[in-house]
Formats: structure tokens, C-alpha cells, sequence
């Protein structure tokens, strides 16, 4: 497992984060932070890609900072 860190730039309210976080339940992922104020998702997962995946299915694009 490794930690990812996205940025979420079109993130902005709260019910943006509300998605982004059960999307991320929804696909299985557990060890996560989505920070509205940094508009930044931390996500402790073996597959960057898929944790894109699952913000992308939220209706967001998430950029791979690290």
C-alpha cells in the first residue's frame, strides 16, 4: 500500500466532498482524507488509478500530486 495524494481542483462545497467520500466507500477504499479546504483527496491504496477511477465516477477530476 502507498499513499496518493489527488488534487480535486473542481471541488468546492461540501456536497462536492460528500460524493468524493462515498464514492471512495463505494469502492472499497477505507484510508482516505478529503480535505475541502486544500481540495485534495489523500487516499492510502496499492492502485493510484483506481482511486482516480472512483473520483472520476463521482463526477470529479482528480490530478496525481504524489
Amino acid at each position: 500500500m502507498a499513499q496518493f495524494v489527488f488534487s480535486v481542483p473542481d471541488m468546492s462545497c461540501g456536497h462536492c466532498k460528500m460524493r468524493i467520500t462515498k464514492a471512495l466507500e463505494e469502492a472499497g477504499f477505507s484510508g482516505f482524507d478529503v480535505a475541502l479546504e486544500t481540495k485534495t483527496v489523500t487516499v492510502e491504496a496499492a492502485d493510484s488509478e483506481a482511486v482516480r477511477a472512483a473520483i472520476d465516477e463521482a463526477g470529479y477530476d482528480a490530478v496525481l500530486k504524489q
